[in-house]
């Protein structure tokens, strides 16, 4: 294509969208006379009439109509990828609203404000707390982040965890009073606290895996004393060695690490998709969502750096010391 038309092509399109000179000179900041001869010169070299003219009005010919619906998605597409380019370069501003689940927002983001917000001094950042699937569309949210196998398959969504895991866990002092559970079946016996979810109002079952090769989901209807919909509470609720409870261990990994909890049944427990973030759509994706977006990837390699780090000496750990014997349950 001869590049010399691109300028032409679009000073066609902006004359046939108004169809007046006067209109589009106005708006393209050109007399009217450079408008007319640019498109008699358009004409001129494509060898067909694009306009009828008059002192009084203007219609687009056969030709001219089939050359603007050509022309409109193209150049569009062309205006996309300028305003894209631009973007890249904007630094990022204005409110971001994220739709998020409590745990993600305490675990992922709140940590972190402090770094994002000296980052990027112009954005301004509006969590909305919804622990069920939300439509961040209808609900006027710029993103949001969740499970990624929860997610809707049309949603443009990148991880910014690793895998995780749910963990059974109790105060050392609970099993030294009721014995340790080997296996999921014996959660029967055992004060289980039950998480009660917000959206749907109903008692979270704990999930499982058999251990084998077959690896069979199942789930465990908790059966116990206390019942909250606030994390924050289950988990202090064990720390007191009021009974067991299953979290996710990201959420739980430090009380682990200081012994203030101690982990059971990881066996049953296997990894699972973690966290996404996640957008109605890639293309023309602001900047201020490519931003968040950035930080919380660039997060969630420092986080399975981690990971990594626990892991490793754990099995060493475990390549060096015997391991505990659990305490005997009481007859």
């Amino acid at each position: 294509m001869e590049p010399s038309l691109l300028p032409s092509l679009a000073w066609f399109a902006h004359i046939a969208h108004h169809r007046s000179f006067t209109k589009a000179a106005a708006e393209m900041g050109v007399s009217r006379a450079a408008l007319s001869q640019n498109l008699k010169a358009l004409e001129q070299q494509l060898n067909v009439r694009l306009l009828y003219r008059t002192t009084r009005d203007m219609s687009l010919t056969e030709e001219g109509q089939r050359l603007l619906d050509e022309l409109q998605p193209a150049l569009g597409s062309i205006e996309r990828a300028v305003r894209n380019v631009g973007e890249a370069h904007a630094e990022p501003s204005g409110l971001l609203r994220v739709n998020t689940s409590r745990i993600a927002a305490k675990m992922l983001v709140e940590p972190h404000l402090a770094e994002f917000f000296a980052r990027y001094p112009k954005l301004k950042l509006e969590l909305v707390m919804d622990d069920g699937l939300a439509n961040i569309v209808a609900d006027g949210c710029d993103a949001g982040i969740r499970p990624g196998e929860s997610l809707a398959g049309h949603m443009i969504a990148v991880p910014i965890t690793p895998m995780l895991e749910m963990a059974v866990a109790a105060a050392p002092d609970y099993f030294a009073r009721h014995g340790t559970p080997v296996t999921p079946a014996d959660l029967v016996q055992h004060n289980c606290l039950c998480y009660r979810q917000t959206s749907s109002g109903a008692i979270f079952r704990w999930e499982f895996t058999t251990p084998d090769a077959e690896g069979r989901p199942f789930v465990v209807e908790p059966q116990g004393a206390f019942t909250t919909n606030d994390d924050d509470g289950m988990i202090c609720a064990a720390l007191q060695g009021v009974g067991l409870i299953q979290h996710m261990e990201i959420a739980v990994r430090q009380h682990l690490a200081e012994g203030t909890l101690v982990r059971v049944l990881q066996p049953w427990c296997k990894p699972f998709p973690g966290f996404y973030f996640y957008a109605p759509s890639r293309e023309r994706m602001p900047a201020k969502v490519r931003a968040l977006m950035a930080f919380l990837i660039e997060k969630r390699e420092l986080m399975s750096a981690a990971q990594a780090g626990v892991r490793a000496g754990t099995a060493k750990g475990k390549s060096h010391k015997r391991a505990p014997r659990p305490p005997r349950r009481p007859d």
